[in-house]
């Protein structure tokens, strides 16, 4: 089971906001809601994979013990954290980019 907590369901609302509002290259509504969609369905299946990537950078760390890094383009690279308990239940905690990332 995939568990999302308060801050990755905020940080998804964020995501959102600032892609319809960016000013270099804002995305429309529907476009901004498929990127975030597109996030969403990867996350989904963090329950499922077999190997777990353990987070390495500090920022990550103050948020899970675990990384899945999905590349988006060339420019972005999305960082998933997250924890995973004794049952496998996945629990999401934070959604940062490459370039929050130190």
């Amino acid at each position: 089971m995939v568990i999302y907590s308060e801050q990755f369901s905020e940080d998804l609302e964020n995501l959102l906001y600032g892609l319809i509002t960016w000013e270099k290259h804002p995305l429309n509504p529907e476009h901004a809601q498929l990127y975030v969609e597109d996030i969403i369905n990867i996350v989904d299946t963090l329950d499922t994979k077999t190997f777990h990537k353990n987070a390495v950078y500090t920022a990550h760390l103050r948020f899970g013990s675990k990384v899945f890094v999905y590349n988006r383009n060339k420019q972005t690279t999305w960082y998933i954290i997250y924890d995973i308990d004794i049952h496998r239940n996945v629990y999401v905690n934070k959604i940062m980019s490459n370039h929050l990332t130190v």
